[in-house]
């Protein structure tokens, strides 16, 4: 089957959504070129979910449109969801079913009958590694999370959502899941929209990052411009107890920036971290506060979303 090409595969503008006083989404605005993995980062209650809802036809906007590879998500919703595949945090397959019996419902309930079903299915539990005669309730984490990606490719789909698909895993597994997302970017020029709570994999995996932020985008970049915009050096402070005045220590330290106190972690940035941290030092010394170990680092996605979100990530995750 012909596919038609999109320049953009997703597009949506000034999406609102709100759940009684909780506005989810505020604006929100996005766009995402055909062939391109984009990793998408927010908090809990940033708008995530609600966006990848409404992408998926599983939500209505209260304003704003979108569009899914060319088709509009309220006016041919059935279309869009032909288009897409879709891997969501919870396991979508069935477990007393064997992995063939979970692919051939899928590919059926998708158009996809005889031979080339059976061919598509054969490709599938070879591709991933699926014993086609095992319950699904029999397989490992990694390999039901490995199913669930399957069934979402099944009828080749032009856009694939995938939702925190790593959660869980060990690191064996999310390594083996890592290796097929990039085979998919790779290989297969497939456009992806991936959200995650680790920031390892969104570095490692997407082409474009965006962060949201109260249901809007607040940036957005590949990770390596993301990272470039901050300049200098992160401080890494680990204190020696937890102690709330640590940050206010930091105050009068000339050149400090995005100081941040996260339990017993104390980070900072600085144009020059090396001839920073005796002056940091010393502001907490002066202060009463005892420091365990200090570290130096260029800035990472973390730093990234700390500019942006004025919090750590993983205190969000």
């Amino acid at each position: 089957m012909t596919r038609t090409v999109f320049e953009n595969a997703i597009e949506a503008t000034g999406l609102i959504k709100g759940y009684g006083d909780v506005k989810a989404l505020d604006g929100l605005d996005l766009t995402v070129e055909a062939g391109t993995v984009l990793g998408l980062l927010g908090p809990n209650g940033a708008g995530k979910s609600t966006t990848v809802k409404i992408l998926t036809t599983l939500s209505h906007p209260d304003a704003g449109s979108a569009t899914v590879a060319g088709h509009d998500v309220l006016a041919e919703p059935a279309k869009v969801r032909h288009a897409i595949g879709v891997v969501g945090q919870k396991h979508g397959c069935d477990l007393e079913a064997t992995g063939r019996e979970n692919l051939v419902l899928q590919g059926e309930l998708y158009g996809i009958t005889g031979a080339e079903l059976r061919r598509r299915v054969d490709e599938a539990l070879e591709r991933f590694g699926l014993p086609g005669d095992r319950q699904a309730k029999t397989y490992s984490g990694g390999m039901q999370r490995r199913l669930d990606v399957a069934l979402g490719l099944l009828h080749r789909p032009q856009v694939l959502f995938l939702d925190e698909p790593t959660t869980g895993l060990d690191p064996e597994a999310r390594a083996q899941m890592w290796g097929e997302i990039e085979r998919l970017a790779r290989d297969e020029r497939m456009t992806i929209l991936l959200t995650t709570h680790y920031l390892e994999e969104a570095d490692k995996l997407a082409s474009q990052l965006a962060i949201v932020d109260r249901g809007r985008i607040v940036a957005r970049g590949t990770p390596h411009e993301l990272k470039s915009e901050l300049e200098g050096d992160t401080i890494h402070v680990e204190l020696a107890e937890v102690d709330g005045g640590a940050a206010g220590a930091l105050e009068r330290v000339s050149g400090l920036a995005d100081v941040l106190l996260d339990g017993r972690t104390l980070r900072a940035r600085s144009r020059d971290g090396g001839a920073a941290i005796p002056a940091v030092l010393a502001a907490l010394e002066a202060n009463g506060v005892r420091a365990a170990s200090v570290t130096l680092a260029r800035p990472s996605l973390d730093d990234v979303y700390l500019r942006y979100a004025g919090r750590a990530f993983e205190a969000t995750a």
